[in-house]
């Protein structure tokens, strides 16, 4: 089974997720935003989900960690939960 890290910042608007991902595309680093914008408890910890597996996060966070190329910014990523921007860290 593929399995893979991923950290995440986790808010309320597209605009918002959008302004975030600029900010990293222009050298803010990812877990300094996620600790201080995430709504996700995950944000304490600069965003980090840890390791999972395809079919333990929603459809919609699946399709992209798990294609997405590793390094890369995604998002936004909307899901039942507001809007993500998704970095996948590894994959195995």
């Amino acid at each position: 089974m593929t399995l893979a890290t991923a950290r995440h910042i986790l808010v309320d608007t597209e605009e918002q997720c959008n302004e975030l991902k600029e900010q990293i595309a222009k050298g803010a680093d990812f877990a300094d935003l996620a600790k201080q914008h995430s709504n996700c408890p995950s944000g304490r910890s600069g965003g980090d989900l840890g390791q999972f597996g395809p079919g333990m996060m929603v459809p919609e966070f699946d399709k992209v960690v798990f294609s997405a190329e590793v390094g890369s910014v995604e998002g936004p990523v909307k899901t039942q939960f507001g809007y993500h921007l998704l970095e996948v860290t590894s994959r195995s």
